[in-house]
């Protein structure tokens, strides 16, 4: 029986399944599909054969060359390079630190800002050392270190700061008599 066209009709039971079975049987796949699977077999061997045969070929070249395609060596906006750089060598913290030293007068407020401001972050001991302009605002800074250390560790990530070295005000270096010579100490360095 056919219904116009060049096909035979095909029965809906499988040759050798049985029409009581209660499951429906996997149709095995016929000529077209077989071929379709071949194709598919004999394009990924072929790409295969390719890219070794292009991997023989460039090590006789002496390496990689420059080409049409994206690879490692082509040349990257500087940001990128900069972020590769800094992943590539473990500078993350260091680099997120300075970025807060940068951003020091929004993290603490522009008042406090005017009279603390940072000096050093020791990445072993997570210590960030902040100098005071008055032994007022460096006792300040002591009472609010908590909340402020609380403050970095949610911006740069838990455990980056463990604690903040509040020092006061720096004197100029003590000077005795009007007349000094060139790398003197004072009389400490004459008596020995």
């Amino acid at each position: 029986m056919t219904d116009g066209t060049d096909q035979p009709a095909r029965s809906s039971a499988a040759p050798g399944a049985s029409p009581a079975s209660g499951s429906s049987p996997v149709p095995e796949p016929s000529g077209v599909d077989l071929a379709r699977v071949a194709l598919r077999a004999a394009k990924e061997q072929a790409r295969a054969r390719g890219a070794a045969a292009q991997q023989k070929k460039q090590a006789r070249r002496g390496g990689l060359r420059s080409g049409a395609r994206a690879d490692g060596r082509d040349p990257l906006p500087l940001g990128a390079a900069i972020n590769r750089l800094i992943t590539e060598r473990g500078w993350e913290t260091p680099a997120a630190v300075g970025g807060v030293m940068g951003r020091w007068p929004q993290m603490v407020g522009p008042e406090v800002a005017q009279h603390c401001e940072p000096q050093r972050y020791d990445e072993d001991a997570r210590v960030l050392t902040v100098r005071c302009d008055s032994t007022a605002w460096a006792t300040q800074l002591r009472l609010l270190a908590p909340q402020l250390v609380a403050r970095l560790n949610a911006d740069l990530g838990q455990g980056t700061v463990k604690l903040i070295k509040v020092l006061g005000p720096g004197g100029p270096p003590r000077r005795y008599g009007p007349l000094r010579s060139p790398g003197s100490m004072g009389p400490g360095d004459t008596y020995g």
